[in-house]
């Protein structure tokens, strides 16, 4: 595609316009004027033709894969190829989807002479999680005399992978993620011990009975003791749910439920963006949960799940099984479904063999669907450690404990979180009679909370 640039409808500007009026003004240089408006034509019809040739030559390569981390500034590395090592200037323009927001829509690039290839790299800051493919980008290159500017379309393969943003949950969890060596390490006390065997020793007065190795203590003639070990590849699974609960907008603070969350349609009209889901703080939270399992040593899995399992990680260590983790679970989205626990349950009980600790990210504020869930507990509380956390629904609080109570409306609505608060009570000691522990997690402390939790079971020793 050949444009005209602002150089051409300067020269037409002082050449073409002038000439004419001279012409309808002085009959006698008609003739000339149409000469020499002639001639500017012809040198801007062959700089035209010449301009065919302009993109010859140049080739552009995007990388294959583009990693960023949602709401935080990321660029792309743009290569260029020039077979003809002169020097010549582009202007490249690349195609980002809307969820992409970059300062400039297009870049001006000088490219050096007797260099083959030239890098640019260009800003952008990713604004929602998902993976998005760039297949074009688009080339301009002005012709030899500058009057035109020659368009075209390099074809490129790359995608950008937009995961959630962990940088401000780990700044919470500074202390756990910072390697200092030894300095400022103390010692706590470990209840109960190890039941991992690590080594024979001599027997030492005091030493209980059931702790003595009767085979080694008959061959060697003297009492020989077993020392063992904390245990430190245990199997941590956390377990999302994906379905229609974990696509309502994260509570916010405010003191009634009119206040807390207001309409699509409202938030369009004032220009407010679309609040984060349940769903994007569930998915980050695990991915810190998985990173503190990693400094401990232990094994790391995933599982999502809806009406049916969407996604099933079995738990490994290691950097390149995070990555995994997190290449498996960056693009899921909501499912407008009902969460099948019978099937999520089933699963776990046929494919996990070895007791592990289950975390369920869900939401069991409904009845129906949390009498589901008790009663499919009881496949699989026998064999693992269960913790459940739920995020605190707006307004659910007990009694007398929201001072801000300006009107009859936000008394009632103070009183019907207080019934679903009890309601949520009561289904933790149920679950707690089955040996499931249930908390309501605020949405701040969330990844602190669970991180918490899984130190707490390490400590203890409960798995």
């Amino acid at each position: 595609m050949i444009v005209p640039r602002n150089k051409l409808l300067f020269w037409v500007a002082i050449v073409i316009f002038p000439f004419c009026l001279v012409a309808a003004v002085v009959p006698g240089m008609l003739l000339a004027a149409l000469g020499l408006m002639g001639i500017f034509m012809m040198v801007a019809l062959i700089d035209a033709v010449r301009s065919v040739g302009s993109l010859a030559g140049f080739s552009v390569q995007l990388p294959p894969v583009v990693r960023m981390s949602k709401d935080r500034p990321g660029k792309i590395e743009v290569r260029i190829r020039n077979e003809k090592q002169g020097a010549r200037t582009l202007r490249l323009g690349l195609p980002f989807p809307e969820q992409i927001d970059s300062e400039q829509t297009d870049a001006i690039v000088s490219l050096p002479t007797a260099a083959e290839w030239s890098r640019y790299e260009w800003p952008c800051l990713p604004r929602k999680r998902g993976n998005y493919p760039i297949e074009s980008v688009y080339l301009e290159a002005s012709s030899p005399f500058g009057f035109w500017a020659r368009r075209g379309v390099a074809r490129v393969q790359s995608e950008l992978r937009v995961y959630p943003n962990l940088f401000s949950e780990r700044k919470q969890l500074a202390a756990l993620f910072l390697n200092r060596g030894t300095f400022g390490l103390h010692a706590q006390r470990q209840i109960g011990k190890g039941r991992d065997f690590e080594k024979l020793r001599e027997y030492i007065p005091g030493d209980s009975f059931d702790e003595i190795h009767w085979k080694a203590s008959a061959k060697r003639g003297r009492p020989v003791t077993k020392v063992f070990q904390i245990e430190r590849t245990q199997e941590v699974y956390v377990i999302i749910d994906a379905s229609r609960l974990s696509s309502r907008p994260l509570p916010r603070a405010g003191s009634a439920a009119s206040r807390i969350a207001s309409s699509s349609a409202e938030r369009q009209t004032q220009g407010i963006a679309e609040p984060e889901t349940i769903l994007e703080r569930l998915m980050t939270a695990a991915l810190v949960l998985g990173l503190a399992a990693e400094q401990q040593g232990d094994l790391f899995g995933l599982l999502t799940f809806a009406d049916q399992v969407k996604t099933f990680v079995r738990a490994r260590n290691g950097k390149a099984h995070f990555s995994s983790c997190r290449d498996a679970i960056y693009t899921l989205q909501p499912h407008i479904v009902t969460p099948d626990y019978d099937e999520v349950c089933t699963f776990i009980r046929l494919r996990l063999r070895h007791r592990a600790l289950l975390v369920f990210l869900t939401s069991l504020d409904d009845p129906l669907l949390a009498e589901s869930f008790v009663r499919n507990m009881d496949l699989i509380r026998r064999q693992h450690l269960i913790l459940v956390n739920m995020l605190q629904p707006p307004g659910v609080s007990p009694m007398f404990t929201n001072p801000n109570i300006a009107s009859m409306d936000d008394l009632y609505q103070h009183l019907g979180g207080h019934l679903l608060w009890q309601k949520l009570r009561e289904l933790e000691k149920v679950l707690q009679r089955r040996g499931v522990k249930f908390s309501l997690l605020q949405n701040e402390r969330l990844s602190a909370d669970l991180v918490s939790q899984y130190l707490n079971v390490k400590r203890r020793q409960l798995i």
